[in-house]
């Protein structure tokens, strides 16, 4: 009697699990769907050269593109070498302190904060008191600041994977640590490290709220030609599109967000070509 009944609560538990797992591919199948089905009409290459315009049928993506990789760029240029620094000091240098114990509670605090705070941050810092204003310099900062505390954990994460067993090894054999690390910890660790590094600047690529709050424009005719440039990215191109009330933006807005999950699919890809390519090299 108890084993029936222990068998169909696993049963239970098991349909419950797979549902979890079903329900969100479904919505994702639809969703994605429903955008490439609105985004037929428009998906050409003239429309990913072409400049925006206040008529929907000739109105393109070409600036929001180019902002979005130069603005992907200067934030990865800026956020991988500090976080990966960072996990480093924190794994292999730091030591167990009161102080180190709240650093690391920080950085994770810091992972979970709404992106919007980030936004108001860097409005504060980087646009009114750096003065550089609405520069791709600032939304760069300000993205990496967004994304800095996932890579740190991340990287943390992964260097944390790497048995001590090679690190005592190595100083046995009279290697200093930074001789370990760098050719024996960073080497094992470098898949989980770069994976997670890729993850977080794709997720930059999608986020809106930060780069809306430090004032980035939403209508901009030519491309960002250097630093201290305006610029606008393809979130907030898209976000632009889907205000207006004519329904032709409807389509073109679905053709941006087309456009924008294939760069987070070849992004992701990437990090898992690379994450495999080490790992074999490693094993």
């Amino acid at each position: 009697m108890h084993q029936r009944k222990g068998r169909y609560r696993e049963s239970f538990f098991v349909g419950l699990c797979a549902g979890a797992t079903i329900l969100p591919l479904v919505v994702l199948v639809v969703l994605v769907g429903d955008v490439l089905i609105d985004s037929l009409g428009r998906l050409s290459l003239d429309f990913i050269r072409s400049y925006p315009s206040r008529k929907p049928e000739e109105a393109g993506i070409w600036p929001a593109l180019i902002g979005s990789l130069f603005l992907i760029a200067v934030t990865a240029a800026i956020a991988i070498p500090v976080g990966i620094a960072a996990a480093i000091y924190l794994e292999e240098y730091g030591r167990k302190s009161r102080v180190a114990n709240i650093i690391e509670v920080n950085i994770a605090n810091l992972a979970g904060v709404p992106s919007i705070i980030y936004g108001l941050l860097g409005l504060e810092i980087f646009v009114r008191f750096a003065h550089l204003g609405r520069s791709i310099l600032a939304g760069a900062l300000t993205m990496a600041l967004l994304i800095l505390p996932v890579i740190i954990l991340s990287a943390r994460e992964a260097l944390a994977t790497v048995p001590n067993a090679l690190r005592e090894g190595c100083f046995a054999l009279g290697a200093t640590r930074w001789q370990t690390i760098r050719r024996v910890v960073l080497p094992m660790a470098a898949p989980g490290i770069l994976t997670g590094t890729i993850l977080s600047v794709a997720r930059a690529i999608g986020e809106t709220a930060p780069l809306i709050t430090i004032g980035a424009l939403t209508y901009v005719g030519f491309l960002p030609d250097g630093l201290l440039s305006p610029f606008t990215v393809l979130p907030i191109q898209i976000f632009n599109w889907l205000s207006r009330p004519q329904a032709g933006f409807v389509t073109d807005a679905a053709a941006g967000i087309v456009v924008l999950l294939v760069i987070l699919l070849v992004l992701n890809g990437f990090a898992i070509y690379l994450r495999n390519r080490l790992q074999k090299r490693i094993y």
